[in-house]
């Protein structure tokens, strides 16, 4: 995978754009993880869950994730999404461990995450090193721990239409090129897998997938569709 081609993109939107970049408010989705696996416990007991964003970009998720009271750890590729997070952070009075990194190898001790979480970053992997980026997310989980993401569906027409990309792979564009397609202007890997094709992968990976949903929206006035995988899954081997 091409990871300079991916870095150079979100250097220049971040340092462009700033916080016009992404979202400034948690995806729905994970807050919806939360919610089902850690509303329950004391503000004492979060303290001690370690959790992982990896691609936090500029923070939109890290501050919910700080805010709840788990100790909050963020890693991204690139430095100008990092200085935007930390901006982020300290505007709610939150703290979060912050570092630049690559996702497919994370710098990180055996087992020592509770959680990592993925809200639509990496997508932007290609088949193999989609597979290192699982294997890299089983080796930092404890045993038990919960890995979440927010991935791209097969059934968007932004694959099923994407010329003019090129395929990769049977999962990866080499970009979105079409001009009236969501998230045009994206020219870097961009993935899609079938929910089941996602779940086959955590399984092999030593993951018990226990939710798996697909969310779909519309895109220019419900001109056209486009799906997410919403997956979730504990490490058990």
């Amino acid at each position: 995978m091409d990871i300079e081609k991916v870095r150079d993109f979100y250097e220049a939107s971040y340092s462009s754009q700033g916080f016009a970049a992404q979202r400034k408010y948690p995806n729905e989705e994970l807050c919806r993880f939360v919610g089902r696996n850690f509303s329950m416990l004391s503000p004492e007991h979060r303290q001690s869950v370690r959790m992982l964003e990896v691609g936090c970009g500029s923070g939109a998720n890290l501050w919910m994730l700080a805010r709840e009271g788990f100790d909050t750890y963020g890693i991204d590729l690139s430095f100008e999404s990092l200085l935007l997070a930390e901006r982020m952070l300290k505007g709610y009075g939150v703290k979060a461990t912050l570092s630049a990194g690559d996702m497919t190898d994370l710098a990180f001790e055996d087992g020592f995450f509770n959680s990592v979480v993925d809200v639509f970053s990496s997508y932007c992997l290609d088949a193999q090193s989609g597979r290192a980026f699982i294997a890299s997310v089983s080796r930092v989980l404890a045993r038990d721990g919960l890995f979440f993401s927010y991935f791209p569906a097969k059934s968007s027409e932004a694959f099923t239409y994407h010329k003019p990309a090129n395929l990769l792979d049977d999962d990866t564009l080499s970009g979105i090129y079409r001009a009236d397609s969501p998230f045009a202007g994206n020219h870097y890997p961009f993935r899609f897998l079938h929910p089941l094709e996602y779940e086959q992968m955590l399984t092999e990976a030593g993951f018990e997938v226990q939710y798996s949903e697909v969310v779909s929206r519309t895109y220019g006035r419900r001109r056209e569709q486009f799906s997410f995988i919403t997956v979730e899954a504990r490490k058990v081997a």
